[in-house]
């Protein structure tokens, strides 16, 4: 499944891209003005929260472990696809029906099963193997006020992104070479964040991934902060984070009268920012979030107009880079 994404990414960014490859983490890379001397690289991660077949039992049931931060909670009852070396498979993770007690309240991720309508574990091992992958399967869906339901926006959306701020510089040729890069495995160990920096060496990179919404009932604003679907793309503080890259950032939004967000990141950000700027002699790094309601869960939500509103950001950002930005925080002497 991720590959044929990255193939889908490859196959838009290649018309309007300098050039486009693939290193040897799985990392998409597409790039214009590849010989200017300062370089900006934009990460978007493509993968996403699943479930990794562990064990088959003799009747043909499949048994789970978690890939990334995925909840067993939802999953019951949830439609899935099992990506298995033949194709996919479709199942359906099993639950026991209220009229016999329903789930044990302490249920956990063993318990939990895949009914793909097998028989016996010779007959579904023809199509599936310990190992392989399974995603929720459902349909997106557009909802009420510009917002938009599916799985995975988390963080498609990013690597969605990236390759439409590329796009729209083709034409305008900025003064700085531009690195838009689908990377992988930010959900289980950002090793294609690491490959990224460490193979292109930015002068400057943007992480752009999603954050907490807290805009629905049951989440503490004063516990978690103010963050709203359609409030405007959101920029972390904290010290991971490049000061003078965020004020560029801030500059952008006041000359497109836009309203941006902030999220506190004191520590590190648990994005793919956290990994490439510990690569080479160091990346100044910011982060730039897209507002999403529930986080890793079968369905995700969010606004059409604060993706439009990220890409107008960045498209303005870059464009005004001259390629001299001074990002140390202290000049001396």
């Amino acid at each position: 499944m991720k590959r044929k994404y990255k193939k889908k990414w490859l196959q838009y960014v290649e018309p309007f891209a300098d050039n486009v490859s693939v290193d040897h983490s799985g990392n998409a890379i597409a790039a214009i003005n590849p010989d200017a001397p300062f370089k900006i690289l934009l990460a978007g991660h493509c993968d996403e929260i699943g479930f990794l077949i562990k064990s088959i039992d003799e009747n043909g049931y499949l048994y789970v472990e978690k890939l990334g931060g995925i909840s067993h909670k939802p999953a019951l009852g949830m439609e899935v696809q099992v990506l298995g070396t033949k194709g996919s498979v479709s199942g359906v993770i099993g639950t026991n029906a209220e009229h016999h007690g329903g789930a044990d309240d302490k249920f956990s991720i063993d318990d939990l099963f895949i009914d793909c309508g097998a028989s016996s574990a010779q007959e579904i091992k023809e199509y599936v193997q310990v190992g392989d992958p399974a995603v929720y399967q459902v349909a997106p869906k557009r909802l009420m006020g510009e917002c938009f339901s599916a799985r995975g926006l988390d963080n498609r959306t990013g690597a969605f992104i990236v390759a439409e701020v590329l796009r729209r510089l083709h034409q305008k040729r900025p003064d700085v070479g531009v690195y838009a890069v689908s990377t992988v495995n930010e959900e289980t160990n950002m090793g294609g964040a690491y490959f990224a920096g460490a193979g292109l060496q930015p002068d400057l990179a943007i992480a752009l991934d999603v954050t907490f919404a807290t805009d629905y009932p049951a989440v503490s604003t004063r516990k978690h902060g103010d963050i709203k679907i359609g409030g405007g793309p959101v920029l972390a503080k904290g010290a991971p984070i490049n000061l003078k890259a965020n004020a560029l950032l801030e500059e952008s939004a006041k000359r497109l009268n836009m309203s941006i967000q902030y999220e506190l990141t004191p520590r590190n950000t648990g994005t793919d920012a956290d990994r490439i700027r510990l690569t080479g002699k160091g990346v100044p790094i910011a982060l730039v979030s897209l507002p999403l309601r529930y986080m890793h869960a079968p369905r995700e939500v969010v606004s059409l107009t604060d993706m439009k509103q990220e890409i107008e950001l960045l498209v303005d950002f870059v464009q005004n880079l001259s390629g001299t930005e001074e990002l140390r925080p202290v000049i001396w002497p």
